[in-house]
């Protein structure tokens, strides 16, 4: 009897002593991955994200496919934004091979990645990716442009039928940078997918998301306030947030059910090859890739853009800032140059000025992607 009460305490020891172990296990770290675009072969290097914001590199991996270099291209080899994007709610990480038309798919735990599938891209250089929900649609941009949809099954893609869609442009294969679309994403509700055309025709693309994940047979072709609009996001309120690199600015939209924008404002930042926006804390932050600086702006609720601080210079980056991607807790934002093959750290300060905490060196030049958990 006495040795059934011991092996039964043991027992609910044990019990205990897992249950606590799994308690208190140390959380994931947090990671930033970045794509090196090589034309000999496309690699991540993935980064673990320390508590101060600086970065720890942790690994390289290779996507299965080839990077792309884009005709006249000087420091954005892919002219676009969203080459590289994480899924948090399915963890994974989508990857652009622009060099081999094809996307690759990598489940991520922290900063460890498992290439899961390379798939075609449905076209010619693709260069920017979107996710909603369960949806992904791959901007394809050379040619006549291409938007082609996936739907997530596990860690895999499979493509929608019905899912292709044209843009109806003229580029070469490989574009040239400055008249390929440059982003496609999707509006915060899912029911419409957007994609910027640069300065092809200066347009915002609006298209309708039907309920079988396919798009409307075309676009709405809206004319952009200022020219070649390039990267977006969206503001808290639904507001459409543009960089448009015509004259270096930034412009606000409001997004109609029917696929038109309406009551656009517009802020010029004073730099040079404004490009790239991100939303973080509240505030919105622009690469402007000739000054090799980044601009911060807030969006009031009438959806007016006003530059932070006297001139919006809120950090200096190495030659060709490009792609530029936040924290998930937006404590920090990563800021790639494309002329210098570096990563600069920054510490968003909340007067939305930020501070610079380092540099990550020994990436190609010519590297564009850059996404963060």
């Amino acid at each position: 009897m006495r040795k059934r009460v011991f092996m039964i305490l043991f027992a609910a020891v044990a019990v205990a002593t897992v249950t606590g172990a799994t308690a208190t296990a140390a959380p994931k770290r947090a990671a930033v991955f970045v794509q090196t675009n090589d034309p000999a072969g496309n690699q991540i290097a993935a980064y673990t994200r320390n508590s101060d914001g600086t970065l720890t590199r942790a690994g390289t991996y290779a996507t299965g496919g080839n990077g792309g270099v884009e005709s006249g291209a000087v420091v954005d080899s892919l002219a676009s934004q969203g080459s590289l994007t994480y899924d948090a709610e399915h963890q994974l990480l989508f990857a652009v091979n622009a060099g081999s038309d094809s996307l690759s798919v990598f489940s991520v735990d922290g900063s460890t990645l498992t290439l899961t599938q390379v798939v075609a891209s449905g076209g010619s250089f693709p260069t920017s990716v979107a996710v909603g929900g369960d949806l992904v649609y791959v901007l394809d941009a050379g040619g006549a442009g291409t938007v082609q949809g996936f739907r997530i099954a596990g860690s895999q893609l499979r493509p929608l039928h019905d899912g292709s869609r044209t843009l109806g442009l003229a580029n070469a294969v490989p574009p040239f940078f400055l008249s390929s679309p440059g982003q496609v994403g999707f509006s915060p509700d899912g029911s419409q997918l957007i994609v910027t055309t640069k300065g092809s025709t200066s347009s915002i693309d609006v298209f309708a998301v039907r309920s079988n994940g396919s798009l409307s047979d075309t676009p709405v072709a809206n004319a952009a306030a200022t020219p070649a609009p390039f990267a977006f996001t969206f503001a808290p309120s639904g507001r459409l947030v543009v960089a448009e690199a015509g004259v270096n600015a930034v412009s606000t939209y409001t997004l109609v059910a029917d696929g038109t924008l309406s009551g656009a404002q517009s802020q010029t930042d004073g730099q040079a090859a404004l490009c790239w926006v991100i939303a973080e804390g509240g505030n919105f932050y622009v690469a402007n890739a000739g000054s090799a600086t980044i601009s911060g702006y807030r969006v009031d609720a009438n959806g007016t853009p006003t530059l932070i601080g006297s001139t919006g210079v809120v950090g200096h980056t190495e030659a060709g800032a490009i792609d530029i991607a936040a924290s998930s807790d937006e404590r920090f934002l990563y800021a790639e140059s494309g002329g210098a093959g570096t990563v600069d750290e920054f510490q968003v300060n909340s007067d939305g000025t930020l501070t610079k905490l380092g540099i990550v060196d020994g990436l190609p030049t010519g590297f564009e992607g850059i996404a963060s958990t």
